[in-house]
């Protein structure tokens, strides 16, 4: 049972951080450019605030290498091709090479047609869905992703439901601003992503009431019961829309690209983390023009954020803006992790039989 006390926490400079990282990867086999992906993902995550999906899914991804759940040093390919359409089997390669190399391809044909649909299936965990869309709003196109996740049991209940039948299946879009950081709006159709949980598990503290239900269908604040049985579940977020919205996900980017949805025929008992994504990546250029697309993104989110501030409120933000002020904030004071994170991190380094040299050492 989480106490409410909570557990101690140590601060690590992102290049350090990400440093240890990259030596996990390596010393467990990945090639320097996958070692390098996968850190690069996971410190960005965390730097962003998202630690759900930051460094402290290292442990699952090297059980998951050691059982060949995750395949090391794999490589997206097209299986289906239809030019502006593909198909893309991720072979449950690390999800940081799979997904980059997806859009990769997306972003390729997207320019050559003016749109490109991607169907990513098959693929190990491929993380914060943000990454990839920045990927896309990186090289001037809009994109839009659904996620579904199988291959471990049910996390989230659907929307009256007393039991889980689904995972946290994640949206995502982004919007593409020259000379400014994009327009981000990522997140889980439940009311938390389960990597949250995991965090206030390992910090032995309660969650917000309202996130989480227990065995019997009843609310209850403690993450426990997402680890230990009798299982309980995630909620989703904002009642039935949320419920609907994760519905959608797991129909387009689990059955639409043949990716296979969550159900009894894929559900397993142990760590497998298996993402199907549908991306829909778009060239402004093709469709209003770039020069009426950009005048009018400006021109909307200036007013957004022109709006007064309700009591209590600094200012009006627009999406993605309070993961890059967390950001600045990591960069200076470091990344914080807690103490059971750490220790995990630690415990997967002699896993792997790193070099204690690489082991940054850190006070508690």
């Amino acid at each position: 049972m989480a106490d409410g006390q909570g557990v101690g926490e140590v601060r690590v400079a992102p290049d350090r951080l990400h440093a240890f990282t990259m030596s996990i990867c390596r010393a467990d086999g990945s090639s320097d450019q996958e070692a390098r992906l996968v850190a690069d993902h996971l410190v960005l995550a965390n730097l962003y605030g998202h630690d759900s999906h930051g460094v402290g899914m290292m442990p699952a991804y090297i059980q998951n290498t050691t059982t060949g759940r995750c395949v090391r040093n794999h490589h997206a390919k097209i299986v289906k091709d239809n030019g502006a359409v593909i198909v893309i089997d991720g072979g449950v390669g690390y999800g940081q090479v799979i997904a980059k190399e997806a859009m990769d391809f997306g972003i390729e044909r997207a320019k050559k047609h003016g749109v490109c649909v991607v169907g990513t299936t098959n693929s190990h965990h491929i993380g914060r869905i943000g990454h990839w869309a920045e990927q896309c709003a990186r090289a001037g196109m809009v994109s839009t992703h659904w996620v579904n996740v199988h291959g471990h049991k049910s996390l989230v209940a659907p929307f009256g439901g007393a039991e889980p039948r689904y995972s946290t299946n994640p949206y995502c879009t982004a919007v593409p601003r020259p000379g400014k950081e994009p327009i981000v709006l990522d997140f889980a159709t439940s009311q938390v992503a389960m990597g949250k949980v995991r965090v206030a598990n390992n910090k032995k503290v309660q969650m917000e009431p309202g996130l989480l239900i227990d065995a019997g269908g009843e609310d209850t604040t403690e993450p426990g019961v997402m680890y230990n049985p009798p299982f309980g579940a995630i909620l989703p977020f904002g009642l039935h829309k949320g419920g609907g919205l994760a519905v959608i996900c797991d129909l387009l980017a689990g059955a639409l690209t043949g990716g296979k949805t969550h159900s009894p025929r894929t559900i397993k008992d142990g760590t497998d983390i298996v993402n199907n994504m549908l991306s829909i990546i778009i060239d402004p250029s093709a469709m209003g023009g770039t020069q009426a697309f950009e005048d009018e993104v400006e021109t909307f989110i200036t007013w957004v954020k022109s709006a007064r501030p309700r009591p209590g409120v600094a200012e009006v933000l627009a999406p993605g803006e309070p993961e890059r002020a967390r950001k600045i904030d990591r960069e200076k004071n470091g990344v914080p992790i807690d103490t059971t994170t750490w220790q995990q991190l630690i415990d997967v380094a002699a896993k792997v039989r790193l070099n204690d040299t690489e082991i940054p050492k850190i006070a508690a």
